[in-house]
């Protein structure tokens, strides 16, 4: 049996290539693939070499490996390709968070929107774009995956200059429909969704445990704990993503449930996501009684964990000890589907996932062409959308917000215009003072100037 490529650009990531190596093997499928790693960090680049090395000899797999810091050198011959990077990396990320609070601007995540989102996107556009002609050059047969943020204006800006048909993954609908299964105490596994909107959010409309309509359920549960909820909201003095020991609770994503409720959809990906869609409710980063980024959701704590995760890599990697016996138990699969994915597109198995794709009808109410998160069928030779449900006005109205703003941030990064950049931070809805936003759009262009060619 022929191996088939798969290029991974990003190969540097702290989590998701041991993940995906770890899905190939526990797979039996070490005999059909070979990889190529990719990254800019050469000393990066060789830990995660010998780290993939160590994996596969812990589990007697013999994997072909090459790894280059010139993605060129590969692409030639790739089924599939797939992106993880992070133009200007975790130092890039901290600026994105502080220079918003000098203008009372607080994030929980900051890749996705408000002004962290766009600087992000002013980044990594031109280098995607790259990337994007490279494979459309050197592997146009090849599936290409993008799981870098911010995947919706990255996904629009790769298609709309360049035509290429990138698909972006994001683990999160995947992961809310655990966080559900433990709210409601059920087994894992056992809800699934389904939705449409855009990565980080997108409203799940239907909801299932076992087949079964879920939302009955969830009422219940949210109406046993929404008689307390003022009292835990009052005496929570952070906010973590995850609580361990202990199922989910209504005070843990209050504005995600209290959205529930009113319309019997969630968005997904749960507060520490949703809420920077919304800044006209949350004024100043004020978040019940605390300060997103801060107390809710702390950001710093969150990067800096990355700078551990990376020095621990390092270390396993360049440990003259083989593997430890319970890494395959911390690294139990990536969660975006990949290899499930891939395997419905090449037997037609026709799988429903949750993908980003160009909105052509599955969403008649928002723009087309747009970017959405959206249900489809991986079939044999690519995807087919669902047709999404209908969904309340007032949630299509921020869905077509969003667009619109996302639209002038991807013209922005591809232009090198500050002045579309400075219409985009006033259409995110974050800032509402034209000086300001002129001062804001200032400093984060200065700040990442090295990875800014197209403001030059």
């Amino acid at each position: 049996m022929s191996r088939q490529k798969l290029v991974l650009i990003g190969a540097g990531s702290t989590v998701f290539t041991q993940r995906l190596v770890a899905d190939i093997i526990l797979a039996g499928e070490a005999d059909k693939w070979e990889l190529a790693l990719v990254d800019i960090d050469p000393v990066t680049l060789d830990a995660v070499e010998k780290l993939v090395g160590k994996m596969m000899h812990a589990k007697g797999a013999a994997i072909p490996v090459t790894a280059t810091t010139d993605r060129r050198t590969v692409l030639a011959g790739a089924a599939f390709v797939v992106t993880t990077i992070a133009v200007g990396g975790r130092m890039g990320w901290q600026r994105d968070i502080e220079i918003p609070r000098k203008y009372g601007i607080f994030q929980p995540v900051g890749d996705t929107a408000l002004p962290g989102g766009i600087s992000r996107a002013m980044r990594m556009i031109p280098q995607m774009i790259a990337i994007a002609r490279d494979v459309a050059e050197l592997c146009p047969d090849a599936v290409f995956f993008n799981y870098s943020n911010p995947m919706t204006a990255i996904c629009r800006a790769i298609r709309k200059d360049t035509g290429v048909p990138v698909i972006g993954l994001c683990h999160g609908v995947h992961h809310v429909e655990g966080v559900i299964a433990k709210f409601l105490g059920v087994e894992d596994g056992s809800i699934s969704s389904f939705g449409i909107g855009l990565n980080h959010l997108t409203f799940l409309t239907r909801l299932f445990h076992n087949g079964v309509d879920a939302r009955p359920m969830i009422h219940a549960r949210l109406r046993e704990q929404k008689a307390g909820l003022a009292a835990e909201l009052a005496q929570k003095q952070v906010w973590p993503n995850i609580v361990e020991g202990r199922a989910p609770r209504y005070a843990d994503d209050p504005f995600s449930w209290g959205l529930f409720e009113k319309h019997s959809v969630f968005p997904c990906a749960m507060d520490r996501h949703a809420v920077e869609f919304f800044p006209e409710q949350f004024p100043g980063g004020a978040y019940c009684g605390h300060l997103l980024g801060r107390e809710a959701f702390p950001i710093d704590e969150r990067i800096a964990l990355g700078d551990t995760w990376f020095a621990d890599m390092l270390a396993i990697a360049n440990s003259d000890e083989p593997l430890p016996k319970v890494y395959y138990e911390n690294v139990p699969g990536e969660s975006e589907q990949l290899l499930e994915i891939i395997h419905s597109l090449q037997h037609d198995q026709r799988k429903v996932f949750s993908v980003n794709l160009p909105n052509q009808g599955q969403a008649p109410y928002l723009p087309a062409d747009a970017i959405v998160e959206c249900n489809a069928v991986a079939v044999g030779g690519g995807f087919a959308a669902v047709i999404a449900d209908p969904l309340p006005a007032e949630l299509i109205a921020k869905l077509q917000s969003r667009l619109a703003a996302i639209e002038i941030t991807v013209d922005a990064a591809l232009s090198g215009s500050r002045d579309l950049m400075l219409e985009a931070l006033l259409a995110d809805g974050a800032i509402d003072d034209a000086d300001q936003a002129r001062a804001l759009r200032d400093d984060l262009i200065d700040a990442h100037r090295a990875h800014l060619p197209q403001f030059a």
